[in-house]
């Protein structure tokens, strides 16, 4: 009984680590599309903004104001509304833990 309880333990880590691995990268995959302008991993090139080690709240709301209007911009609205609230809290935590 105690080596079975063993291996569902070892199972269900390894699945949980899997899924945060998933996870992880697929931010990675949303934040690839940021990169035309904001630079690999928010390290932007002069004269666009970059994202890397930003204020994550900040970003956050950024990207909210592009999604709802609030904040004018000439793409970044298109591209705000493809994402979900959820997938905008991910990615700009990605960004805000990238080394400047």
């Amino acid at each position: 009984m105690q080596r079975s309880l063993q291996v569902l333990t070892a199972c269900v880590l390894g699945t949980a680590a899997l899924a945060a691995q998933a996870q992880v990268s697929q931010v990675k995959v949303w934040a690839a599309a940021c990169a035309n302008c904001h630079g690999t991993n928010g390290k932007a090139q002069p004269g666009m903004e970059a994202l890397a080690g930003k204020d994550q709240a900040e970003l956050a709301q950024k990207m909210l104001d592009f999604k709802s209007g609030r904040k004018p911009a000439t793409i970044m609205h298109q591209i705000a509304k493809g994402y979900s609230d959820e997938q905008i809290q991910s990615i700009t935590a990605y960004f805000a833990a990238q080394k400047k």
